[in-house]
């Protein structure tokens, strides 16, 4: 027997015995036991579906959860007895936990009235697709109520009110609507004010005509203006103003005043007689 057929054999037993060594080892992991690990947890209610702001809780609407005991839900609820028959003062959406801060009291009962905080009003004004801020204006957002008032042959548009919370848009009906899937232009939308803040978007709606302008949420500062009159808008043009950026917030200043015209170049006549040269000044 040659050196190659000697070194053939010898790599073919080892091919044979690292295939059988590899056919019982997988054979050995296969039936070895599968070994689960339990995890700690605690009942918690969910929702069972997504909720709308103001429903009154339902055995339907809720179910039990395993919720890890490492993680505890804070003012979560054990038992779904506890939460049914009291309405939501916010907006929960499927198997997010039901917890203490998000349901009124018990006596409250449901819809709207719950969700008003202590000393803040719910007012509500009739709007369309352009007071509306063509469908923009949704619960959670923030607004300011620009009024427009003529009087006396002189109209005036002003910011009446400021940084106003919108917690509701649409009718009762409307939002079932939406719910559903359908739809619908918002006819109505509901702010959150102070009884003065009501008074006043009571009297600009009533006496004038109303916008609801968007605003960023994060932009917590008031609106000061001293608004403006139709004959100031419609008087000759000025300097544009000028754009100043101050901390990534971009800002818009009064242009300055023009400057002040040139005066007018006389006219002067150099005069020669003989030796003597003249210069005098020519009288428009």
């Amino acid at each position: 027997m040659n050196r190659g057929v000697r070194a053939f054999i010898v790599v073919m037993i080892a091919l044979i015995t690292a295939g059988v060594a590899t056919w019982a080892v997988y054979q050995a992991i296969q039936r070895m036991p599968v070994r689960e690990v339990e995890v700690a947890s605690q009942p918690v209610v969910v929702a069972a579906k997504a909720l709308p702001l103001g429903a009154l809780v339902a055995a339907s609407d809720v179910k039990i959860a395993n919720w890890p005991s490492k993680s505890v839900v804070a003012g979560g609820f054990a038992k779904v007895e506890d939460v049914i028959g009291r309405g939501l003062m916010s907006e929960v959406v499927a198997n997010e936990p039901i917890t203490e801060s998000k349901l009124a009291s018990r006596e409250s009962g449901g819809g709207l009235p719950p969700t008003i905080p202590l000393g803040m009003r719910a007012i509500s004004v009739k709007v369309n697709e352009v007071v509306g801020v063509a469908g923009f204006v949704v619960p959670g957002t923030h607004v300011d109520v620009v009024a427009t008032v003529a009087k006396e042959s002189e109209t005036t548009t002003r910011t009446v009110v400021s940084n106003l919370k919108v917690i509701a848009a649409g009718t009762r009906y409307d939002q079932q609507e939406a719910r559903e899937g359908k739809p619908i232009p918002t006819t109505v939308v509901t702010l959150l004010a102070t009884p003065e803040d009501a008074e006043r978007v009571t009297l600009a709606s009533l006496d004038g005509k109303i916008i609801l302008v968007l605003r960023n949420p994060l932009d917590t500062e008031p609106t000061k203006t001293a608004g403006v009159r139709l004959a100031a808008l419609m008087s000759s043009p000025s300097e544009p103003p000028i754009e100043k950026t101050v901390k990534g917030r971009r800002t818009v200043v009064a242009a300055p005043p023009p400057p002040p015209a040139p005066a007018p170049t006389p006219y002067m006549v150099e005069t020669i007689r003989g030796a003597k040269r003249t210069t005098e000044e020519v009288k428009k």
